[in-house]
């Protein structure tokens, strides 16, 4: 990112500034949840990142799969077929962990 923003930081001003980015939200959440939540809240975040594989793998395979694009190196088509069927896999197990918490709280 220091490339694409600009930014030019001393390295430990920038290792400074990730950690604290990366701790502070959970600190809070274990100081407003409490220390015993701490295994529900980790569920929930890996919930979260299950959610946005799909929004990465769509696209890679769709990006990688466009001769245009990708030139020589374009998916064959056996890697084509089991890109998207991953894929369509990932999308429909979080379509159905979504319809699970969405039943369950019904």
């Amino acid at each position: 990112m220091e490339g694409f923003l600009h930014l030019r930081l001393p390295s430990w001003l920038r290792r400074l500034a990730t950690r604290l980015l990366a701790i502070v939200p959970a600190v809070i959440a274990i100081i407003l949840f409490g220390e015993k939540s701490t295994g529900s809240l980790l569920v929930f975040s890996q919930v979260i990142l299950s959610l946005q594989l799909s929004f990465a793998v769509i696209p890679l395979v769709m990006f990688t799969s466009k001769r245009r694009l990708m030139g020589e190196f374009v998916n064959p088509l056996w890697l084509k077929i089991l890109a998207w069927t991953v894929a369509f896999i990932i999308a429909g197990l979080n379509i159905w962990l979504l319809l699970q918490t969405f039943l369950s709280w019904l």
